[in-house]
């Protein structure tokens, strides 16, 4: 169990080091007004997937293996507003600290912890079970920016994995051979 404990602890912070990366390297493709730019009215821009992001990684993570994740102090509505001042700047910084929570609290972990019980709105968890549950409410966040971002760049996007039509390419390139 130690190893497995230590494995799980390891590959979940290394999973959501590259879905950050991700999403980093599709936001960094949008322009300031793409940033903002939500694709319909009941959808969310980029700008407001990172404000809620944040908004959840800072409820969830402060204290915790010692409190409920789901904070006093959130407000979460107020995540998907955007004000006509806010900045990209402004986003970023939210975005780091977000993240920087999250790793400060899961980098002590050790596998002893992993069956703490742990609440998230009440409901009770094991901290291997509250982990996957932000890594899939993560990885689907970060799959919406990269969606977006994609749509609004059009033509321009630059892929973020193996371009279309170029999977023989990749394939020969990482196993040396013709397909």
């Amino acid at each position: 169990m130690e190893d497995f404990g230590r494995s799980f602890i390891d590959t979940s912070i290394k999973v959501f080091r590259l879905y950050k990366k991700e999403a980093e390297s599709a936001i960094a493709q949008l322009d300031d007004t793409q940033l903002f730019t939500a694709p319909s009215p009941e959808s969310n821009s980029v700008a407001v997937i990172v404000k809620h992001l944040w908004g959840n990684m800072l409820s969830r993570w402060t204290d915790f293996l010692t409190t409920d994740g789901e904070k006093d102090w959130r407000d979460r509505d107020s995540e998907f507003e955007i004000t006509d001042n806010t900045t990209r700047e402004e986003l970023m910084k939210k975005w780091e600290e977000g993240w920087e929570c999250m790793f400060k609290a899961l980098e002590p972990l050790t596998p002893a912890d992993l069956g703490h019980k742990v609440y998230i709105r009440g409901e009770e968890y094991t901290v291997i079970k509250a982990i996957q549950r932000q890594l899939a409410h993560y990885s689907s966040h970060i799959g919406q920016i990269v969606y977006v971002a994609k749509m609004l760049k059009g033509k321009d996007w630059k892929t973020l994995s193996i371009p279309k039509g170029e999977s023989h390419l990749f394939n020969e390139k990482m196993f040396g051979k013709k397909q």
